[in-house]
C-alpha cells in the first residue's frame, strides 16, 4: 500500500492550494455542500435561504433592496425570487408608496419552510465551525468579517449592510 505523500510548499499545486483566493473559494464550496447535506430534502439553496430569512425579518422589501442587502446581482436575485414565487414561498404585491415597485413577503408556506429550515441551518453552522477549537471560532468569524468589510466596496455587488455600518462608524476596527 502506498503512503500518501506529505505536502511540501515546493510543489506547484501546494502553492496554489495555499493562495487565499483558492482557499476562500474552496471554503465556500464546502460551506454550500454542508448546507445542502443538511437541507437537501427541502430543496432550498443558500441564496434562497438568505432571501427567505431576510423577508422574514424585513417584509415589504423590493427586489433591488433584497439584492443590495444580500450582495447579489439583480438578475440572480430576479431568478431566485421567481423560483421562490413559483414554489409559493414568497408573494409580490404592488408597493404602497410607489405603484411601480413590487414588494415582497413570505407566504404562509414560506413561513413554514423557514421554520423547517431552522434546525438544519443551525446544524450547518455547528458543522462549519466544528473544525475549530471553541476559542478559535470567534476569532475565525471576526477575521472573516474584517476581510469582507475591508473589501466590500471593491466587489461588483457591494453588500449594502456593510456600507450602512461604515457610514455609521461601526465599520472601523
Amino acid at each position: 500500500m502506498k503512503r500518501p505523500r506529505k505536502a511540501t510548499p515546493d510543489l506547484p499545486l501546494d502553492a496554489l492550494y495555499r493562495r487565499p483566493g483558492f482557499m476562500l473559494r474552496r471554503a465556500h464550496q464546502i460551506a454550500v455542500a454542508l448546507f445542502l447535506e443538511e437541507t437537501g430534502a427541502l430543496r432550498v439553496t443558500t441564496t434562497q435561504f438568505g432571501i427567505l430569512h431576510l423577508l422574514k425579518h424585513q417584509p415589504g422589501l423590493d427586489q433591488i433592496s433584497v439584492a443590495k442587502l444580500l450582495g447579489l446581482d439583480r438578475s440572480t436575485t430576479g431568478m431566485v425570487l421567481k423560483s421562490l414565487e413559483a414554489r409559493g414561498l414568497i408573494g409580490r404585491s404592488v408597493g404602497m408608496h410607489d405603484r411601480r415597485k413590487r414588494t415582497l413577503a413570505l407566504t404562509r408556506d414560506g413561513e413554514h419552510m423557514l421554520a423547517r429550515l431552522k434546525a438544519p441551518a443551525s446544524r450547518v453552522i455547528g458543522r462549519q465551525l466544528a473544525a475549530f477549537a471553541p476559542r478559535e471560532r470567534k476569532l475565525f468569524l471576526q477575521m472573516l468579517e474584517k476581510f469582507v468589510r475591508a473589501f466590500n466596496e471593491s466587489t461588483r455587488v457591494p453588500l449594502e449592510a456593510h456600507r450602512v455600518a461604515k457610514r455609521k462608524g461601526r465599520g472601523k476596527d
